[in-house]
């Protein structure tokens, strides 16, 4: 835990040990994640980079929980999410970590409004409660008047711009990014990461994105390199 400009004491909201990662190839193991110890406190704006094939999508999933270490641990806000069970595991990424996808994975037969409050709707959220959340962040994203289109309606930024909008929605402690802005053009990309910026400041969501776009990595005030799976460099940025 450490101090803020402030004075204050910042939570951690993710601590991985000795975190590791094999897959069994057809010849020889593959060490995806090789001990990997990572710290973050919340409200930080950090990219993971690195070459292809250095390890940075898997360190997202593991840490998401949406993939099983081969050894080490993982502890979100306080909580040790690999020893959860599997419903237990669902249950608390449900309620304290946002998903964002390069692919951006929504319902395709939902709207956008639909898409946004499903996680909200899986909570059990009261239905007013729902629609007032979805109704801000519509606007927030600037897709108020797209609320009722389906994403094969909208353009590629804004079906992103939509995810992102269904990441925060349950107002998670923890957004995960996995390459946002790759399958963007660079005015749509520059728009999301304002955005994603803007909310990590106002709502003080912490957010951890794999990427190797440079323009993400400019945004990052934390880049973390990783190159065959191990650390290599951590970097804080003003």
């Amino acid at each position: 835990m450490e101090t803020t400009e402030a004075g204050t004491q910042a939570a951690t909201v993710i601590d991985a040990h000795e975190l590791s990662k094999i897959y069994n190839g057809r010849q020889v193991p593959v060490k995806a994640i090789d001990g990997v110890h990572l710290h973050i406190e919340e409200g930080e704006f950090t990219a993971i980079v690195g070459p292809s094939g250095s390890g940075k999508s898997t360190l997202l999933h593991l840490i998401g929980g949406l993939d099983v270490p081969s050894s080490g641990n993982v502890v979100l806000a306080g909580t040790e999410i690999t020893k959860l069970s599997e419903n237990k595991l669902i249950d608390f990424r449900l309620h304290h970590i946002g998903f964002v996808f390069q692919a951006y994975n929504l319902v395709p037969v939902l709207t956008a409004r639909e898409n946004i409050g499903f996680v909200m709707q899986l909570q059990g959220i009261a239905k007013d409660v729902r629609e007032k959340r979805v109704q801000e962040l519509l606007a927030q994203v600037g897709l108020t008047d797209k609320a009722d289109c389906k994403p094969a309606k909208l353009s590629g930024g804004q079906q992103q711009r939509v995810a992102v909008a269904r990441a925060l929605a349950s107002r998670p402690r923890i957004v995960l990014a996995d390459e946002p802005t790759a399958n963007l053009d660079s005015v749509n990309a520059g728009n999301l990461l304002d955005l994603m910026a803007r909310l990590n400041r106002e709502e003080h969501i912490t957010f951890l994105f794999s990427t190797h776009d440079p323009r993400v990595i400019e945004k990052a005030r934390r880049v973390i390199t990783l190159v065959d799976g191990r650390v290599v460099s951590d970097q804080h940025h003003a």
